[in-house]
């Protein structure tokens, strides 16, 4: 009788433990580089995913925060889960690393590499640096300062200026962040603090210099550096904690910019050399359409390098920005700076994916770097020398000024979202992706290669 008894439906499975904690702690690891690097959290919530069902773990949660990272598998009802975190220790806008890990993801849905070759490749991309040089990042901000002038309408010498500006920056807060450990903010503060002392020895000399397109542009160079296009995702996509967080940094590191360049006008002022916002937004002062686009293609391509970006991709970067640019001049002035910017950031997101899908790289980076040219560093810097001038009218004045810096970097991060949205070609797998994700991916494997192993289906961790 008991040999007609039906077998049970459920099989207990079986799993070797130090498999699964490999799995989890190399999911882990590359989860951590990729958000420290600017990633959404619903893109590394996917990827790790991703990874995990590849290779072997299907079922394992994800949580994902701005701070830390957690995964947990458990085997089957019975048996004891296995839950591991990680905390994110170091932030920084790194896109060689950024490119290298989302190659390596690729190559393990694909199969091409295994769990241990995998984990031997990840620790060669964490402990190799870089393929340039420190020194190559400092020339390339310093680069993007003086471009960001020239975008403005600086004259030859406060180019100059802003040369010398932005090497001085970098090189004062690297040192700092390296010596010290200094908070961002602190570091912003430092940066923009010098930036405005440079302009106030300037404009003490007998040369007749316009130092605040100088203050201008190395304010855009700063604001570069905060991850807005991250916090709006975070934001769109449901992953609302890490969003606030993100947020609250891009706020606070905003407020170290304004707290260094306020303590430069007011010693501008004690010392008696008024430094006035004479420069106007944007292209609307500019000498002519050419120096508009030159200045914001070089100064796009020149943060990317700055960024350790591939170089294949600096001359697409600086095709895209240069088109914006174009773009947004010959929107209608009436519009509004706000939609003429969303305008420009519509069409970056619409061809970021396709360019990036062509150089092998994520759209991330091609995202990022083109909208740099169309960071408020304007807008910030004409509200507090309103500010500081402490008159009702100039106050209010003042206030709208921040209040247009807040709504173009709103736009700035929403119109390139959107554009990504409509842009991304779906297949019918990747529309499910999407669907789960509610939003495009920036980073990890999207679509599904025929030729390959099938990629699991990636899920957001609402």
């Amino acid at each position: 009788m008991n040999a007609c008894r039906s077998p049970p439906r459920w099989h207990p499975v079986t799993v070797d433990a130090r498999e699964v904690n490999l799995t989890l702690d190399f999911c882990l690891r590359v989860g951590e580089l990729l958000i420290s690097t600017g990633a959404g959290a619903a893109d590394v919530t996917a990827t790790m995913r991703s990874l995990s069902q590849h290779l072997g773990l299907r079922g394992a949660e994800v949580d994902v925060t701005y701070t830390s990272l957690s995964m947990s598998y458990q085997a089957d009802p019975e048996a004891i889960p296995i839950h591991t975190t990680r905390q994110v220790k170091n932030r920084t806008i790194d896109y060689d690393h950024l490119t290298a890990v989302d190659h390596l993801v690729r190559q393990v849905v694909r199969d091409e590499v295994d769990l241990q070759g995998a984990r031997i490749a990840l620790g060669r991309i964490i402990s190799g640096g870089h393929r340039r040089p420190r020194w190559a990042a400092t020339l390339g901000m310093a680069v993007m300062a003086a471009a960001f002038t020239v975008y403005v309408g600086g004259d030859p010498w406060v180019v100059v200026l802003s040369f010398i500006s932005g090497a001085s920056i970098d090189q004062l807060q690297h040192l700092l962040h390296r010596r010290w450990r200094l908070p961002l903010f602190y570091l912003q503060v430092a940066g923009a603090g010098l930036a405005t002392l440079l302009a106030v020895i300037a404009a003490a000399l007998p040369l007749d210099l316009d130092v605040s397109t100088s203050i201008t542009a190395n304010i855009t160079v700063m604001l570069a550096g905060i991850s807005f296009m991250g916090a709006l995702q975070d934001a769109l996509t449901g992953f609302h904690v890490t969003a606030s967080a993100r947020i609250m940094e891009a706020l606070v590191s905003t407020a170290g910019i304004i707290a260094g360049v306020t303590g430069g006008l007011v010693f501008a002022s004690a010392v008696g050399v008024p430094i006035h916002g004479a420069v106007s937004s944007g292209t609307s002062t500019l000498q002519s359409i050419t120096l508009a686009t030159g200045g914001g293609a070089v100064g796009a391509a020149a943060f990317a390098y700055a960024a350790y970006a591939p170089k294949r991709t600096l001359l697409p970067i600086a095709v895209i920005a240069g088109i914006a640019v174009v773009l947004s001049i010959v929107v209608p002035g009436d519009v509004g700076r706000t939609w003429r910017v969303a305008v420009a950031a519509l069409f970056i997101g619409l061809i970021a994916y396709s360019v990036a899908t062509r150089l092998k790289v994520p759209p991330l980076v091609i995202v990022v770097s083109s909208v740099v040219p169309f960071l408020p560093g304007y807008s910030i810097y004409r509200g507090l020398t309103m500010l500081a001038q402490e008159t009702p009218a100039t106050t209010s004045v003042g206030l709208v000024a921040l209040f247009t810096a807040a709504s173009v970097a709103l736009a700035l991060a929403s119109g390139v979202y959107l554009g990504e949205y409509i842009a991304q070609p779906l297949s019918r797998r990747s529309w499910r992706i999407e669907t789960r994700l509610s939003g495009p991916r920036l980073v990890g494997p999207l679509r599904k290669d025929r030729t390959a192993a099938p990629v699991p289906v990636a899920e957001t961790d609402s």
